[in-house]
């Protein structure tokens, strides 16, 4: 059996994917993918995800520089998860939100209103074409 026939895939053929930081295990970001997406990270050991926006591949960094460097590949108990451990490289290393931040999760609920918890690490406009 293949190792990609073992994973849970949705009624759309994705799988949900999260990319942790290795060392500080920060949760960088959430994403999708589907089968071609899967065995393409895991052949480069570069993220690649699928855009549900775009319909199509994306390779992690292919317009911001900032790839993920794959250390490991996990999936959940039951097999409908993708965790991914990845190195954030780049131009600005650490930046792996599209927003110029670290991680997409900045935003942390107190007292009843979401609070910006990152600051932005470089400026979306001078990353991005």
């Amino acid at each position: 059996m293949n190792w990609l026939d073992e994973v849970k895939w949705d009624a759309q053929g994705l799988v949900p994917v999260i990319a942790q930081e290795i060392g500080s295990n920060d949760v960088l970001m959430f994403a999708f993918m589907n089968r071609e997406a899967l065995g393409k990270t895991a052949e480069l050991g570069e993220a690649v995800y699928f855009s549900r926006s775009r319909k199509r591949l994306w390779h992690k960094g292919e317009e911001s520089g900032h790839i993920q460097k794959v250390h490991e590949l996990r999936l959940d108990c039951d097999k409908d998860v993708v965790l991914l451990k990845v190195e954030q490289l780049g131009h600005t290393p650490g930046i792996a939100c599209h927003t110029g931040r670290h991680s997409c999760f900045f935003s942390l609920l107190q007292d009843g209103q979401w609070k910006t918890t990152e600051s932005v690490l470089k400026d979306p406009e001078s990353i991005y074409r």
